[in-house]
């Protein structure tokens, strides 16, 4: 389901995201020559009850050529106590920050934190967030399956009828199942998605969510793009097959208002199926064909024809067809690999036809 930037995910709104957004990419500057580094400079703890306060416990390490002294520490405000090393920290030495927020105010909260220290003439940030809740109300849906110590409710994210210029997130619910804390990550992100986890830690048998969020206008074309991004149990953690979340996303072109004489002169698809259903009999292989023909006045141009999952192939004799014209495409499905499939089997055709912008063929295999 697509959500859009009026509905975000978590309920905020898009200036506290973008403010998360701009803090998180001007961290690194302050980081960058390495003094100071930190396991995780945003800690998010999730839902919160109300005036239960929280604590987040930061890690860091004292990169620098010099012992390390914290000459203060400022937050954005007093509902926000922090305790710190107060001695020395070695060149190379561990260290920790505790920041706890009082939770007396219901919401989403951003509360961050200065470090200001010997080793370098910055402050070095570090933030902790949130949502305050009355109640938490934990998912009660199922994990079928399982990245390591954490199980999930899917592993099959599909952003579909995507504009150009939409912003829509997408939510796994995560479950920690083993009697360690993680720190879920996800890897490999492209360009073009985002990822945030919710809380940053998963005590043993807590519960999460994962917020992937598309960002339209890096998509380089129009029609499906697909990708895999795996999830790991720690910062730094190896991918494996067995992490692995599928991703795809549909595209739609961008059909301006049209007046009804302008929509006259338009192409008009008219397919003889547009749902398939495969029986392979004892064989390998099985293949069916649909005709395509052009009932408008003008040329209907195919732009994009591409499939959801492994296991098929398809032919198209014509990706143009004038008026009146008809074209033939032949799909094929392999009984053995249309098994491994984590989707549903399907054939995406992007078109000219602004009423059928998209058009999807099921392929319902016996």
């Amino acid at each position: 389901m697509k959500i859009k930037i009026k509905e975000m995910f978590l309920n905020g709104t898009i200036g506290k995201l973008m403010l998360t957004l701009c803090l998180s990419a001007l961290m690194p500057l302050t980081a960058a020559a390495q003094q100071i580094t930190a396991k995780n400079e945003i800690i998010d703890c999730g839902n919160v009850v109300y005036e239960h306060p929280v604590t987040a416990k930061f890690e860091l390490q004292n990169r620098s050529t010099q012992p390390l002294v914290i000459k203060d520490i400022k937050t954005s405000c007093g509902c926000t106590q922090v305790e710190y090393p107060k001695g020395e920290i070695p060149v190379g030495g561990s260290f920790t920050v505790d920041a706890t927020y009082d939770s007396r105010q219901l919401g989403h909260f951003y509360k961050d934190i200065a470090l200001y220290s010997n080793v370098t003439q910055k402050p070095f940030y570090l933030q902790i967030r949130g949502v305050v809740v009355e109640e938490i109300v934990d998912f009660s849906g199922q994990y079928p399956y399982t990245f390591a110590d954490v199980k999930a409710d899917v592993n099959n994210i599909e952003f579909d009828d995507v504009n150009r210029g939409d912003i829509p997130v997408q939510k796994i619910h995560i479950k920690n199942t083993s009697t360690k804390s993680v720190s879920p990550v996800v890897m490999h992100l492209p360009p073009y998605l985002q990822a945030f986890v919710s809380p940053t830690t998963l005590a043993p048998g807590r519960q999460g969510t994962i917020s992937l969020m598309l960002d339209s206008r890096k998509l380089r074309d129009y029609g499906l793009t697909q990708t895999s991004v795996f999830l790991g149990m720690y910062p730094g953690d190896k991918v494996h097959p067995d992490k692995e979340i599928s991703v795809s996303t549909v595209l739609l072109p961008a059909f301006t208002e049209m007046t009804e004489q302008q929509m006259a002169y338009t192409p008009r698809m008219i397919l003889s199926a547009e749902e398939l259903n495969i029986s392979f009999d004892g064989k390998n292989k099985k293949s069916e064909t649909i005709i395509i023909e052009n009932t408008g006045r003008t040329e209907l141009e195919i732009s994009s024809l591409q499939m959801f999952t492994e296991g098929m192939q398809v032919k198209l004799n014509k990706t143009r067809l004038a008026k009146g014209e008809q074209g033939r495409l032949k799909i094929t499905v392999d009984a053995r690999l249309i098994k491994k499939a984590r989707s549903k089997p399907r054939v995406l055709m992007i078109t000219n036809d602004p009423n059928k912008a998209k058009v999807i063929i099921n392929v319902n295999v016996k």
